[in-house]
């Protein structure tokens, strides 16, 4: 699924650059920095070996001073063991993959430009590559996101091309025409003509297959690290007088070509920033499932579908077997082949709609909502109990083994919590894992791989070795049982965190609009004395279907917003994740009011019960919907200092008309502005400027196509035109996020400045 129109979680991190030095703390420890933060590796997702003995994962650092992030292969006894680089090259290298017999290892590889997939012999015993890795395409448009068939036959992967060309000749030719023209204009038949951060081009996405014994027996056997800046014809010339050079061959490598599965006008998979995979293949290699969006106008369309082809068939269209209006997506097959498992949302146009989990037997061709009406487990150790039905959002699932038990993420009020549900059973239980609490599982028996992360620690690997389960009734999953240990595998962080003084999330409910219940959190800072009074950092997530929690940020870390001498306090608002569909709903078509209510009244609930909360140095910040919100606030409160806007919305009607996905602001303002005027006005921060008098810091990116940049300037300019105090942060480089670590620490150093200048 798409990341929301205005960010999910607005994320860009706090430092310690600013102008008061940051309170002393004890036990030799400091608080966090920035620099702490970039020198922390960022681990990616578990890929247990499938004899379970070994957990690969790519992992990334931060060269501040070259302003470069590269990820490296690492490897890890599942047991217990020192974490070590898998393959000590130079090259970015990310994404690993087992084949199923665990003998080899396919991964994507920066070693070129564009990547490519690349193959390694993997010992299965020592954790260990064997011999030397080697390119296994060389696919002009790039490769990414290989997966092995389970019968060990093929590799699919994911390539850009253009829908009209017939082979990658074609695609090279259009490519290089494109680089070489003196001409950058463009022209547009169609939406979607841009988005996220990019032009499309319209290109597509489509899913290719290579033969698994070709890529194994391709004719080099030494791994040449290419410059990023060779193209794959000056890349493979390389290789060849390397070949010469050594005494081989001297011929240019021989890539098994690759097949397009999906040919077509369509994205296969449609775009997404990360998750689960949205294609899967059959247990037996036969079949593969995939998600795709048809509609005629994609870019006012959620409307994703499932199809499935078969691997082997050169003339076979997809078949849909979803039926959802809303998007399907993430298609996993039962180990047995029986079912096949996808996440469903029940309403196109809505992108937040809950996620439930369908089951769909091939042999009938019936499908079924079994998270729909799952009731907790009563006889559980630990039930939901603030559950009558299961109301959460489905993340990242995978099956058991025995094909009998599907396990799954979930946001549950500012965690993600881990479930069990038996699948078939008539009557579904939803049964919580515990205390566990994760994301990016992998199950490989007896064991269920996830990857954890909190507020004061950014993700690691855990393993839960899972007790036997015995008498699973066909009527009700009420037997399951609980997991018998939960063990850290990685502990990448462990001895940089141990010297930083970090403040834990402490959570508060009070009653906000309609007067029902609103959670919120707080984080204190280092050194926190409660017979002093501090500043206020009030944060407000985007999404707007969006949610603070206990998880970690690298671009909106609220430990870095305390770090420095600051109380942060975060409002989940109505209209956040996590607290059941009823309550996520309630902000569509409402945005100034209820989630203003509650947060006003959340800020009332702090400063009358924490006496050390000075109330008179307050500032607010928000990106993406807090962007927007920070807007709000601007024409309806002078109770903060200052204000920080980033990348929010001004004028309801121009983002519209500058946006991609229009889905977006015709669900939650109830259609276009040509049939929504009024209301598109009612909650427009721009007509209420001339209330506008607190000093605000506005920040925007060029190649913001979520928001575009000329809704900050909107704001800039109305603010000096005012002679309000302001200034604004203007990346011409960045997107809906600000991701490069220099451009980062500018934008740290720039809004502490801001909020200390009017609140220290």
């Amino acid at each position: 699924m798409t990341l929301k129109i205005l960010s999910t979680v607005l994320i860009f991190a706090s430092t310690a650059f600013a102008q008061t030095p940051a309170p002393p703390v004890p036990s030799g420890k400091h608080p966090f920095t920035f620099e702490d933060m970039m020198k922390l590796k960022r681990v990616g997702a578990p890929v247990p070996s499938p004899n379970g003995k070994w957990v690969v994962f790519d992992c990334e650092d931060v060269d501040l001073e070259a302003n470069t992030k590269i990820s490296h292969l690492w490897i890890v006894p599942a047991e217990d063991g020192e974490s070590r680089r898998l393959n000590p090259t130079p090259n970015h290298e990310e994404r690993p993959r087992f084949s199923p017999d665990g003998k080899r290892l396919v991964w994507t590889s920066k070693a070129t430009d564009p990547t490519q997939i690349w193959m390694c012999d993997f010992d299965t015993s020592a954790g260990a590559l064997v011999g030397q890795p080697h390119q296994v395409t060389n696919i002009s448009t790039g490769a990414d996101g290989a997966m092995w068939s389970p019968d060990g036959k093929n590799i699919v992967f994911v390539s850009a091309v253009y829908p009209d060309c017939k082979d990658d000749a074609c695609n090279k030719q259009r490519d290089d025409e494109l680089k070489k023209s003196k001409v950058k204009a463009k022209i547009f038949t169609r939406l979607f003509y841009r988005h996220w951060n990019a032009f499309t081009e319209f290109k597509r996405s489509h899913l290719f297959v290579i033969s698994a014994a070709a890529a194994a027996d391709r004719n080099t056997d030494l791994q040449s690290v290419r410059p990023a800046e060779l193209n794959s014809a000056e890349a493979d010339k390389a290789q060849t007088a390397e070949n010469i050079s050594a005494g081989r061959t001297g011929q240019s490598p021989v890539f098994p070509q690759p097949r397009d599965l999906t040919p077509g006008d369509h994205d296969v998979p449609p775009f997404h920033l990360g998750g689960q995979d949205m294609y899967a293949i059959s247990p037996d290699g036969q079949e593969l499932a995939y998600t795709s969006n048809i509609d005629e106008v994609e870019a006012a369309s959620t409307n994703n579908e499932i199809f499935i082809v078969p691997m082997a068939d050169l003339a076979a269209a997809g078949k849909k077997i979803s039926s959802s209006p809303g998007s399907d997506n993430t298609p996993l097959y039962s180990p047995d082949g029986k079912y096949i498992a996808w996440r469903s949302q029940a309403r196109n146009g809505f992108e937040s709609d809950k996620q439930s989990l369908i089951l769909y037997e091939r042999q009938t061709r019936r499908a079924r909502n079994i998270t729909e009406n799952a009731e907790p487990d009563p006889s559980s150790h630990d039930p939901v109990s603030h559950l009558h039905a299961f109301d959460r959002s489905v993340d990242s699932f995978t099956w058991d083994a025995t094909s009998s038990i599907i396990y799954f993420s979930a946001e549950d009020r500012g965690d993600s919590r881990v479930f069990q549900i038996v699948p078939d059973a008539a009557n579904s239980a939803c049964q919580r894992l515990s205390d566990i609490a994760g994301s990016d599982l992998i199950y490989t028996k007896p064991r269920l791989f996830y990857s954890k992360n909190t507020i004061a620690a950014p993700n690691e690997i855990r393993r839960v070795d899972l007790l036997p389960l015995e008498g699973i009734s066909a009527e009700f999953g009420s037997s399951l049982k609980p997991p018998q240990i939960d063990f850290p595998v990685t502990h990448m962080n462990d001895a940089l965190l141990s010297q930083i003084d970090m403040q834990p999330l402490e959570s508060f409910m009070f009653k906000g609009a309609n007067d029902e219940e609103v959670q919120g959190f707080t984080v204190k800072p280092p050194g926190f004395d409660p017979n002093k009074k501090y500043p206020l950092k009030f944060l407000i997530h985007g999404g707007p279907q969006g949610a603070w929690g206990n998880s970690w940020s690298y671009r909106w870390n609220p430990e870095l917003f305390a770090a420095n001498g600051y109380v942060v306090v975060m409002i989940n608002f109505h209209g956040s994740t996590g607290y059941g569909q009823k309550f996520t709903d309630s902000i569509s078509g409402d945005w100034g009011g209820k989630p203003y209510v509650d947060l006003m009244k959340g800020l009332d609930y702090v400063e009358k019960t924490y006496p050390f909360i000075d109330k008179n140095r307050e500032a607010a910040l928000g990106a993406s919907y807090g962007g927007y919100m920070a807007n709000w606030l601007l024409g309806h409160t002078d109770r903060f200092k200052c204000i920080v806007s980033h990348d929010g919305i001004f004028n309801t009607e121009s983002a519209y008309g500058t946006s991609e996905e229009l889905w977006f602001p015709e669900w939650e303002f109830k259609g276009p502005p040509w049939k929504q005027r009024e209301f598109y006005r009612k909650f427009s921060p721009h007509l209420f400027a001339d209330k506008f008098k607190t000093p605000t810091l506005v920040v925007h990116g060029q190649n913001d196509y979520r928001l575009d940049v000329s809704e900050g300037f909107q704001l800039f300019t109305t603010l000096q035109r005012l002679k309000v105090p302001s200034k604004m942060l203007y990346f011409p480089d960045e997107g809906h996020w600000v991701l490069k670590p220099q451009n980062s620490r500018l934008w740290y150093k720039t809004v502490n400045d801001w909020v200390d200048q009017w609140c220290k």
